[in-house]
């Protein structure tokens, strides 16, 4: 089905994500902040970035946050901490964003995938313990699209093998589980700060958050190039600092971020009841937890069909994600092949992210509902 672009007007157009509108709501307290760094000059590890560690455990619910660059630093900071390394073999998911593999890698581990759980879409605790070797260091779930992993069986067979729990809440930035947040039930948490995160810099940034003293300890002398004192460097280090313009910006949006949150579980909930009767897969709500939707996707065989009537229509789609992490040509030399993860790849096929953000309006819900409503009866009548 091909909608004509002259069918449609620049009102009837609907983003993927409006980080203006965002921006425009905060634009003065922004600027104020930015500008007392300035004239500060306490542009990097100053007193806006405790601030913010301060703020972020404590939302958490952990004693310690050690602010980054970036999320993928803060993974990659986790397994140092750990002190996993080569030859070690670290168990975690190929449904995910490359970054949760790249962290393994860069300590010279090798990443073991399991598959996904088909309706939670995270690590499947049934697959779990079979992928656990002697050679195995750690486990790495991940709360993909703002749903939190199952954590209670994650942890009954980490607990069971001795194996520390690293959570990869990049995308879950005040998920529950169990009415406790995403960040409390490993011994380490990792988030990103990525502008489009439902909290999001205005550039890079990350975290790590622990209840353990020494794992923060040492993840903040890491990120500042190993430094026991200045120009003293115990071990090989990195600069990983966050920069105190995003601290600033983060604190700011923090305060909304329940708000935000709140605004995308209803917006999600309106898809879903739009689009309840359709043939397409929606993605399920679960008693235990409370997804915070950083995306709202939707599975249909026709994907690549559907994303493309949609664009002409004027309404922007993404896929989170396309090819998953054991199929990479990266990967190529861990010898997985198609099929050897099922779930994932059925997943990366069908998998098509709808527009969800705070301020997304229930009529341009309804036109992508509507939209997609139309087109599931064109393809049916062209099957």
């Amino acid at each position: 089905m091909r909608i004509p672009q002259s069918d449609y007007t620049d009102m009837d157009t609907v983003p993927y994500l409006d980080l203006q509108t965002q921006y425009d709501a905060l634009r003065s307290e922004v600027l104020t902040a930015l500008e007392e760094i300035c004239k500060s000059s306490r542009f990097a590890q100053g007193p806006a970035t405790a601030d913010f560690e301060a703020r972020f455990a404590a939302y958490c619910g952990v004693d310690y946050c050690v602010s980054l660059n970036s999320g993928t630093s803060a993974l990659h900071l986790a397994l140092r901490c750990l002190d996993v390394g080569p030859g070690d073999e670290v168990v975690t998911v190929a449904m995910t964003f490359i970054a949760t593999a790249w962290a393994i890698s860069y300590v010279g581990a090798k990443p073991v995938f399991v598959d996904i759980d088909p309706v939670r879409r995270t690590l499947d605790p049934d697959k779990l313990e079979a992928a656990i070797t002697p050679r195995t260091k750690a486990i790495i779930p991940v709360h993909l699209y703002g749903m939190p992993a199952e954590m209670d069986g994650i942890n009954a067979i980490a607990e069971r093998h001795g194996l520390p729990v690293i959570e990869d809440a990049a995308q879950a930035h005040g998920a529950t589980y169990r009415g406790k947040r995403a960040g409390q039930f490993g011994q380490i948490a990792c988030f990103s700060f990525y502008p489009s995160k439902n909290l999001g810099a205005y550039g890079e940034g990350g975290a790590l958050i622990t209840n353990d003293v020494s794992i923060a300890q040492r993840a903040r002398s890491l990120r500042d190039h190993a430094q026991s004192q200045k120009y003293f460097h115990d071990e090989i280090g990195y600069n990983y600092r966050m920069d105190s313009f995003q601290a600033a910006v983060l604190s700011i949006k923090l305060k909304h971020l329940d708000a935000w949150n709140t605004a995308r579980i209803d917006r999600a909930q309106c898809y879903t009841d739009l689009l309840k009767d359709s043939s397409y897969k929606l993605p399920a709500h679960f008693s235990d937890s409370e997804c915070i939707w950083h995306c709202y996707v939707i599975e249909t065989a026709e994907r690549d069909r559907v994303r493309s009537a949609l664009q002409d229509a004027g309404i922007q789609t993404a896929v989170h994600y396309p090819l998953p992490v054991h199929l990479q040509k990266a990967y190529v030399h861990l010898g997985y092949q198609s099929g050897d993860l099922p779930v994932t790849e059925a997943l990366c096929e069908k998998c098509l992210s709808l527009p969800i953000y705070p301020e997304l309006s229930k009529a341009k819900i309804s036109r992508v509902a509507s939209v997609l409503l139309d087109l599931e009866k064109s393809l049916t009548l062209q099957a």
